[in-house]
């Protein structure tokens, strides 16, 4: 079995989720043994297709036509696209039209999360959709003593500092205007946010938050991965204040990281974390703000141990057996 991995503007979206997501792919898949492709002009025997653009529709006309099998990805769903970049709320309902059409040329549909199956089931796509998480590599995610006084020193805070970290684009979906607030209301601790997103693209609220200038907030940028493995490993404490997701995959790397975690309470992490036995969840900006006082003063138990068995659960030579499972299920039913 060969099998084609797709993604449209591959080099463009490298830095993205969905660049690291596909990278997933291909290690899960050098995990499970199963040979693979980048390239649609080669022979392969099923297409597992990543993204919805015009080159990845056409070609998943194509060979449909050609009688190949296609594994659609679904990344992205309506919800997740909105309160994201400049008029997304308003063109919404036409993205999901539009994801709508490339995912039922799919024979099969895999998504992330219980969570996203859900919503897409609620499309009426009439395919048949399997949660399989994108994964985490989590032999990388040993966050080491020299990477922690790293990250430290390369933004200039103390032993002594209480650092929270976030991270995601510039996007409110994401919660960034509550990382800024708290970050007011908690001039004790030191935050830092890492990732980036062109601000043409973003709201003016947005612009505005990200250019605020306080003394305990740090806005780094896009990094590398092993930058944020020293961040998560060197933070007093990670928080999560995303409005949606289709998965989470930071949550889920500051997991494996054994980072003291805060996450909104919303439905996509109902399958897999649960508030107070493996994560702590927060309602809204002030539950944050409880939440961060009482885990910094040590007034809350350390779930770090429970939610570094979660990861595990996700690495990726587990997804990769997931992902082969799929493929050959989608082959027989072809050859029946």
């Amino acid at each position: 079995m060969k099998v084609l991995l797709y993604a449209e503007g591959l080099k463009q979206i490298g830095k993205s989720g969905l660049g690291k997501a596909i990278k997933h792919q291909m290690k899960a898949l050098d995990y499970a043994k199963v040979e693979y492709t980048l390239d649609p002009n080669d022979d392969f025997d099923i297409a597992h297709i990543n993204t919805y653009g015009p080159k990845s529709f056409a070609l998943a006309k194509k060979l449909k036509k050609k009688g190949k099998k296609v594994v659609y990805h679904a990344h992205s769903t309506e919800e997740d696209f909105r309160n994201s970049f400049i008029l997304s709320n308003q063109i919404a309902p036409l993205f999901k039209k539009w994801i709508t059409t490339c995912y039922k040329l799919g024979d099969y549909i895999v998504t992330p999360t219980p969570y996203s199956k859900k919503l897409l089931d609620s499309y009426g796509m009439n395919r048949e959709i399997v949660a399989i998480s994108n994964g985490i590599e989590l032999e990388k995610f040993k966050p080491t003593k020299e990477g922690k006084e790293l990250f430290r020193k390369t933004y200039g805070f103390s032993d002594k500092d209480k650092v929270i970290v976030g991270i995601g684009l510039y996007l409110e979906r994401k919660g960034i205007l509550d990382f800024v607030e708290l970050a007011k209301r908690l001039p004790e601790y030191q935050f830092i946010w890492f990732g980036y997103t062109p601000l043409y693209t973003i709201p003016r609220k947005i612009r505005k938050a990200v250019k605020t200038k306080l003394p305990n907030l740090k806005f780094a940028g896009y990094v590398e991965q092993d930058m944020i493995i020293n961040a998560l490993g060197g933070t007093d404490l990670y928080i999560f204040p995303t409005f949606e997701e289709t998965e989470g995959i930071p949550a889920l790397e500051a997991c494996a990281c054994k980072t003291k975690t805060i996450i909104r309470n919303i439905p996509v992490f109902d399958e897999w974390l649960v508030d107070g036995v493996n994560i702590y969840k927060a309602n809204d900006i002030d539950d944050f703000e409880i939440k961060i006082k009482k885990i910094l003063n040590n007034e809350l138990p350390d779930l770090t141990t429970a939610a570094y068995k979660v990861a595990k659960e996700k690495d990726l030579k587990i997804i990769g057996e997931q992902l082969k499972t799929t493929y050959e299920k989608v082959l027989n039913c072809h050859n029946k």
